[in-house]
């Protein structure tokens, strides 16, 4: 059986409702980053990066959200959820993912992880002082040019319409007003809608 190590609040919560997707065999066991066990040496034995999500499977232990959510997808292939045999369209998802990890991601970071780049108190202010502007950004670009709609990349549900869900999560808390963006807004809509996100949702509020 799969397991999948989470916290509130996290990415984690995009690889959770792909699982519930899937309709797989799962355990989702909580990390409490509030405890800091994340730091704690039972965690780093599962993974050394203090990071979550984790999956471990009867193979090894995943992490990074597009690596495990490419695992998923080829692990239930019934649900298509990767469009992989349509090469274009796969490739379009594995984009919008990695834009989602490296750049918006890491502009939302630097609300409460600025000293992972800095220990200068007058630089975390100044980066978190932009985090409303950087991710404002990161959601216009993905609203003119990157979201297709209804869906991520049309008219197929995928991997990466959790991953984009979640982080809309975050622009929202971020004071990103999301209205301003159409096609978001109505994705961030239908997404709620799903019984896989409300069920997720349940252990990540």
């Amino acid at each position: 059986m799969l397991k999948l190590y989470y916290a509130k609040g996290t990415v984690a919560l995009a690889t959770h409702i792909t699982l519930l997707e899937c309709e797989a065999d799962f355990e989702a066991i909580e990390v409490d980053f509030a405890a800091n066990q994340q730091r704690g040496a039972d965690y780093l034995a599962i993974n050394r990066k203090g990071r979550v999500p984790s999956l471990v499977t009867d193979h090894g232990t995943l992490t990074e959200t597009p690596a495990i959510l490419v695992y998923l997808a080829q692990t239930y292939p019934d649900q298509n959820l990767a469009l992989i045999n349509d090469p274009f369209a796969f490739a379009r998802i594995q984009s919008l993912n990695s834009y989602l990890c490296s750049t918006v991601h890491v502009a939302h970071a630097h609300k409460s992880r600025g000293a992972r780049w800095t220990d200068d108190p007058n630089a975390i202010s100044a980066m978190q002082a932009r985090v409303t502007q950087n991710m404002t950004d990161g959601f216009q670009l993905i609203e003119d040019e990157i979201l297709v709609g209804p869906w991520a990349v049309g008219e197929h549900y995928c991997i990466a319409d959790p991953y984009l869900f979640t982080v809309t999560r975050w622009a929202i808390r971020d004071d990103v007003d999301i209205a301003q963006f159409p096609k978001v807004a109505e994705h961030f809509s239908r997404m709620q809608a799903r019984p896989a996100t409300k069920t997720a949702m349940l252990s990540h509020t």
